[in-house]
């Protein structure tokens, strides 16, 4: 529920059960701070007492959710399908892209990976990860993609203000310089503005496929 959500019923609750009035009343005027603050002293309580789920915003929303831990128990209880395969380095490299540059069109994501993108962005697509959210005002009218909720939800991010700062990336690639030129080339190939001899097209729509073979 949003902090939106949780004022209304707070609000409407000492109107819709009068005879509760007296025990209900003195919440309903509570501000959106005032909310936001309880939720979080609610799951710090959660966090301390170290319980099988905790209270976590995603994507504005407050929720109760089961620690990973107890993943495989709870896919058996709910017969939850086991998650897809990860995704391929080429598909993290433009998820990010996305995800710092959105709204964006393939031909741009292709300006700054260098490579095509036209399988990945089909696997993102089918991921849930990203949506198309319009189309640019350009000759063509090309589709603009951006994130999902869903993109907030797997990565357990409140909202995209929660993403790393450019110059934090930086810092990850320097501490990567020691890394084998192979990890280093997959890695993050991002804040390199030369062109990979071994980014090659052909290689990146190669692990996709085998990528889409895997989830099917």
């Amino acid at each position: 529920m949003s902090i939106g959500e949780l004022r209304t019923l707070l609000r409407e609750t000492p109107e819709k059960v009068p005879d509760e009035a007296e025990q209900t009343e003195s919440f309903a005027k509570a501000t959106a701070r005032a909310v936001e603050k309880a939720l979080e002293e609610l799951a710090a309580e959660h966090d301390a007492a170290n319980r099988s789920y905790r209270l976590a915003c995603v994507g504005g929303n407050w929720q109760f959710v089961t620690k990973p831990d107890f993943a495989p128990w709870l896919q058996v209880l709910v017969g939850a399908k086991p998650r897809a395969p990860k995704l391929s380095h080429p598909a993290l490299e433009t998820l990010a892209i996305i995800a710092y540059r959105q709204p964006i069109t393939r031909s741009e994501m292709e300006q700054i990976r260098g490579v095509a993108v036209d399988g990945v962005v089909q696997t993102l697509v089918e991921r849930e990860l990203i949506e198309v959210c319009g189309e640019a005002d350009a000759p063509g009218r090309p589709r603009l993609y951006g994130t999902t909720l869903f993109f907030l939800e797997h990565f357990g991010l409140k909202g995209l203000n929660e993403l790393p700062a450019a110059d934090e990336l930086r810092r990850i690639h320097i501490e990567l310089a020691t890394a084998t030129a192979e990890d280093a080339q997959e890695e993050l190939p991002l804040d390199n503005d030369d062109d990979d001899d071994d980014d090659d097209p052909d290689d990146d729509e190669d692990d996709e496929a085998n990528n889409d073979e895997e989830e099917e």
